[in-house]
């Protein structure tokens, strides 16, 4: 069981805030002394707070007494030890039965409260994926958003290279993108680019098996099966047929052709780099197996000034969903603790290395430099310039004359309750979050459309400039629904409107073929995943009160859908609140006995 305490600070002596304090620690007095006397040896979480409660800083320890007291040494190890030292009010600890529990506890509480003091991933980023569908006979596609069922490779963030693949495995494999079902089968299968269940339904699963190896990285035994496959039908005289599999060998090796590193010692390997300028930080992946380097993950952070937190925390995050690998090389000895949660992770033994000489250092410094590379890139897209382009091209792909204003609608609710909508508006490819707004739905609408039709209308009235492009999150019946909208409104025609659904990235627009998307239309996911984030926060904020005050939760026999039935006959909570007993019996699904406890709940005595 985990046992939160607290040690307060008092009053601002600094640097020596443990001197002769007397301090409540555990429900009683002790005397607070450089030693940490009072401070358990044992492992746990402990949080620096403002007098205010706000969390500015979390760390784990396997021993807590000595590390707390390092934050109060004469010569602090990191730079941003004595700002936080002076910002913090208390320090709250909770102990752990193991450092592995510390670690899993201060994750949570990162990603919970997000500390200024912390170096985190960049959340809210969505980088592309390819996956495998979950069918009889599986597609191949190209999303940021994955199916949950669905096999995924990635993320990716070299976008252009995940295309390639999937264009490769189609051309070559013919692994279908799209359902092909109808009489005619699909295009793809006339040009020859697909061998789907509407062409070759028993041979299908052995292509898409194929494609899985080629996509795991199990390339050596495949290359060796095309090989003496080719060979075959060229001592056949089956020329043609060995010049389609010669087609497939050279498929193969441009996939993996851009893995230069290669190694006996490359199994199952996984090499960290980081790069820092300022406070942004790129942490580059490079996993090796079957003796070549076959993927790179790039990853932007927060960087806090303390390499190894940096790393530490990254890798905690970053195997959180993954198995880790058998071999981890890292550029810093890993804090304590995360090695026993990556072996937990893996259930079996992991090999934490800092290289120094010999080919597994080589792969590690191969991995810095490619994070240098791939720090200065993000510098550089922060400049307004690389901005503009973003816009400019985005403009170009929409055969617009600019985008310079951009504004992007999103909706959330959970189960009918908390309907929240939001814009965030875009000025030359950046955000304008001064001109961010939050809507609650007033209205008695349940689904998105009618949703952000609601909200849409309430935009409408306060505007006094139009923008070059207003974005749904949605997709084609959104695009209709609020073009309805505006028509009603008299403004349809006055700016361009467009939808981009989220799976296949795919822009709807009036009077045009749908668009799927390339990286010339970044600045449209930029805004789409930039309203995604903000609703979500907003309705995050909204749940969280709401979950506190609502006294329905706790009645029994009232479950999501008869309240839902609630909401609409009534129009809402307050509604809800103002019916009589006799009201609440005539809403269909609600008895007698359910109305009585609904009523006795809200008004504190039976009727």
């Amino acid at each position: 069981m985990l046992r939160p305490f607290t040690v307060m600070l008092g009053p601002r002596v600094r640097p020596r805030p443990w001197s002769t304090k007397h301090m409540p620690c555990g429900g009683h007095d002790v005397p607070i002394e450089p030693s940490g006397v009072d401070l358990p040896a044992r492992p746990g979480v402990y949080l620096f707070k403002t007098a205010e409660g706000r969390v500015l800083y979390v760390g784990k320890a396997t021993r807590l007494s000595e590390r707390v007291r390092a934050y109060f040494a004469t010569t602090p190890d990191r730079a941003m030890i004595p700002e936080l030292v002076s910002r913090a009010d208390d320090i709250e600890c909770i102990v752990t039965p193991t450092p592995q529990e510390a670690l899993i506890l201060e994750r949570q509480l990162i990603r919970e409260h997000k500390p200024r003091f912390n170096s985190m991933l960049k959340d809210d980023k969505s980088y592309p994926y390819l996956v495998l569908t979950h069918e009889e006979f599986p597609r191949i596609m190209y999303t940021r958003h994955p199916p949950e069922k669905a096999q995924r490779w990635g993320p990716f963030p070299n976008a252009g290279a995940a295309k390639q693949v999937m264009q490769l495995l189609r051309r070559y494999f013919g692994i279908r993108d799209k359902d092909c079902r109808g009489k005619d089968g699909c295009l793809a299968s006339h040009i020859g680019l697909c061998r789907g269940p509407c062409v070759d339904p028993e041979g299908y699963p052995e292509r898409v098996e194929t494609a899985r190896k080629i996509l795991n990285g199990h390339a050596t035994e495949l290359l060796e099966e095309l090989a003496v496959e080719m060979d075959a039908a060229s001592q056949a005289h089956a020329y043609e047929e060995a010049a389609v599999v010669r087609d497939r060998i050279r498929a193969v090796r441009e996939v993996i052709s851009q893995h230069v590193v290669s190694s006996r010692l490359y199994r199952d390997s996984d090499a960290i780099g980081i790069a820092v300028q300022g406070d942004l930080a790129a942490v580059v992946v490079l996993h090796a197996d079957e003796g070549v380097v076959q993927a790179q993950d790039v990853w932007p952070m927060v960087h806090r000034g303390d390499v190894g937190e940096t790393v530490s925390a990254f890798v905690a995050e970053h195997y959180e969903s993954r198995r880790p690998p058998r071999l981890l090389l890292t550029p810093v000895p890993l804090l304590d603790g995360v090695e026993a949660w990556l072996e937990e992770r893996r259930g079996a033994k992991v090999d934490c290395r800092v290289p120094m000489r010999g080919d597994l250092a080589t792969l590690r410094r191969l991995a810095d430099q490619n994070a240098e590379v791939q720090v200065g890139r993000l510098a550089r897209r922060s400049s307004g310039s690389l901005e503009q382009r973003a816009a400019d091209e985005g403009a170009v792909l929409l055969g617009l004359d600019r985008l310079d204003h951009v504004v992007c609608f999103d909706m959330a609710q959970l189960q009918g309750e908390e309907r929240v909508g939001a814009s965030v508006v875009l000025r030359n490819g950046r955000p304008a979050k001064k001109e961010y707004r939050t809507y609650t739905v007033k209205g008695d609408a349940m689904d998105d459309l009618r949703m952000m039709q609601e909200v849409v209308q309430r935009w409408l009235k306060r505007q006094d400039e139009w923008p070059d492009l207003l974005l749904l999150d949605g997709g084609q019946t959104h695009l209709d629904a609020i073009r309805r909208t505006l028509e009603e409104a008299k403004v349809w025609g006055q700016f361009q409107v467009a939808a981009l659904a989220k799976r296949e990235e795919t822009v709807f627009r009036q009077g045009h073929d749908p668009i799927v998307l390339d990286r010339h239309g970044r600045v449209l996911v930029h805004a789409r995943d930039e309203a995604h984030r903000f609703v979500n926060r907003f309705h995050r904020k909204r749940r969280g009160r709401s979950t506190l005050e609502d006294p329905l939760e706790t009645v029994e026999g009232l479950g999501a859908k008869k309240m839902q039935a609630l909401l609409r006959h009534f129009g809402g909570r307050k509604g809800i609140e103002h019916a009589s007993l006799t009201d609440l019996q005539t809403v269909p699904g609600i008895g007698k006995a359910l109305a009585e406890r609904v009523h006795q709940r809200l008004h504190g005595a039976p009727s």
